[in-house]
């Protein structure tokens, strides 16, 4: 399938991990947290109650290889999305395949392709980050994060944080391409699923905006704490 693209210059960065926690290094040598890194650190306690239980309910060991395999399969399904967008011959392994044909009638309705798995920066905020696609879906210009799931999430409170994690990045976008003429204020979030449809999840204008107020809190919290840890 052929896409309109328009795409944006990519940012030159390097990621690395360091005590745990990952960064994102500009040519500048400008060195910024990422957005999962700040949501970590400043998880609610209710939510790492949540995720400390689920390992105790099936065994450190079951909970490895659960982690292990979703970050797998989400690897590869992003990479297939990823070649598929840019207009290359996608070659899906099989353990993907499932989650491949889910998303795929969803990429259907993708077009303007601007920017695919690139880096962005919010110099006033300090953070970093790295974005599945910059698009337009159904006509409208959004941000679009790709994930896979073994079932349904059913409902965006189930998707947990991952509307801060699109919302910051939007802010990100907004804030370093701004002299491109891009002003985001809708995002995509897909849910692939083995053997059924993907789950779509629209965010308007308004609802972004909710999110935002809340990411700008995480932000201020994670440096708060980084000023404690010195």
């Amino acid at each position: 399938m052929q896409f309109n693209t328009q795409l944006l210059p990519r940012i030159n960065s390097k990621s690395l991990r360091e005590n745990g926690k990952q960064y994102y290094v500009d040519a500048k040598g400008n060195r910024f947290p990422s957005v999962t890194t700040i949501l970590n650190v400043t998880k609610p306690q209710a939510d790492r109650d949540r995720l400390l239980n689920w390992k105790a309910r099936v065994g450190t060991e079951e909970a490895t290889r659960i982690s292990t395999n979703a970050s797998r399969r989400g690897t590869q399904t992003h990479k297939q999305i990823e070649r598929y967008l840019l207009g290359q011959n996608p070659v899906c392994p099989e353990a993907s395949r499932p989650y491949w044909e889910s998303i795929k009638p969803v990429l259907a309705e993708i077009d303007t392709i601007r920017l695919v798995e690139g880096s962005v920066f919010h110099y006033d905020l300090s953070y970093s980050g790295k974005v599945d696609c910059i698009a337009s879906y159904q006509g409208i210009p959004c941000i679009c994060e790709w994930k896979t799931a073994d079932k349904p999430k059913g409902s965006i409170e189930h998707l947990y944080e991952h509307p801060l994690q699109i919302t910051a990045y939007i802010g990100a976008i907004n804030n370093y391409y701004r002299d491109y003429g891009i002003q985001l204020n809708h995002a995509l979030l897909v849910v692939a699923i083995p053997e059924m449809p993907a789950e779509v999840f629209w965010f308007e204008p308004a609802v972004i905006k909710d999110y935002w107020e809340e990411w700008e809190k995480r932000v201020a919290q994670y440096w708060e704490r980084r000023s404690i840890w010195g």
